[in-house]
């Protein structure tokens, strides 16, 4: 497994990501409902040590009640991984997500994509950095998520982060509802993709790749081989799973991104 730094953090490039422990397949409700039927605490830990197994040593996690209990019996037993705090806004507003974050021994926290894009569509970004401060001042990393670019070019010139979460798809505008509306038409456009890789190039922090492989629409060898193109030096991905028609989905997942970049020359 190859390693980045995130600030002074050492962080695996291939980031295990949690959103089909939480049910969000951004497929449809039957999936969502699929998910979490089969994502139990206990299956969820198997995989979370899977990920270790395969050199993988980041989690990327909301800051809810469910993700927090598990990993409290993860680390219980011995688990790994650190973890990369996401806020979710409904369980609580900035403040509240740090704080659990904090509380946690979370290593990072970023700002929710959906939250970033609807208040950047509602002229309220103004309220971001204080927030950012507040996930320094209590000793984690500071970072910021998306799907609308927009967000990145106004981060570019009014935020000081360690890292950014960019979403390859644009895929609902959350201009209303913050937080992903399970059975929401979604959309993953050619286009957005190119938007978004051309400009990570340009940002001067560290990003994440997410949302690569569509939400499971993307062939994974071509996802993986359009990350390795896009994928600057101090850049990761973060990638989610649902192993339950695919028991081995991670390590196959971990094989082609590792692929594509050696043959990048990473």
């Amino acid at each position: 497994m190859d390693f980045v730094h995130i600030g002074q953090i050492k962080v695996s490039r291939f980031i295990l990501g949690s959103n089909p422990f939480s049910g969000f397949s951004h497929q449809s409700p039957d999936v969502d409902m699929l998910m979490k039927r089969y994502y139990t605490v206990a299956r969820i830990k198997e995989t979370l040590f899977e990920a270790e197994s395969l050199g993988i040593n980041t989690l990327i996690a909301r800051t809810d009640y469910h993700i927090m209990r598990l990993l409290l019996e993860y680390w219980d037993e011995g688990g790994t991984l650190q973890w990369f705090a996401q806020t979710c806004p409904e369980v609580g507003d900035h403040e509240a997500c740090i704080n659990r974050a904090a509380s946690m021994g979370a290593k990072a926290c970023h700002i929710h994509g959906g939250v970033m894009d609807s208040l950047l569509a509602q002229e309220r970004l103004d309220e971001i950095p204080a927030a950012i401060d507040m996930i320094r001042q209590k000793g984690m990393l500071a970072g910021i998520a998306g799907h609308n670019p927009e967000v990145f070019k106004w981060a570019e010139d009014n935020l000081d982060v360690d890292y950014t979460m960019c979403s390859y798809y644009n895929s609902a505008h959350r201009d209303k509802n913050a937080e992903h509306v399970s059975g929401t038409t979604e959309w993953f456009l050619e286009q957005d993709r190119r938007l978004m890789t051309s400009l990570i190039q340009t940002l001067s922090r560290p990003a994440i790749h997410y949302k690569v492989l569509a939400a499971g629409r993307n062939r994974p060898a071509e996802a993986f081989a359009c990350v390795a193109e896009n994928m600057r030096a101090g850049d990761a991905v973060c990638v989610g799973v649902f192993t339950k028609d695919a028991p081995h989905m991670l390590s196959e997942d971990v094989e082609l991104f590792g692929k594509s970049v050696t043959n990048r020359g990473y």
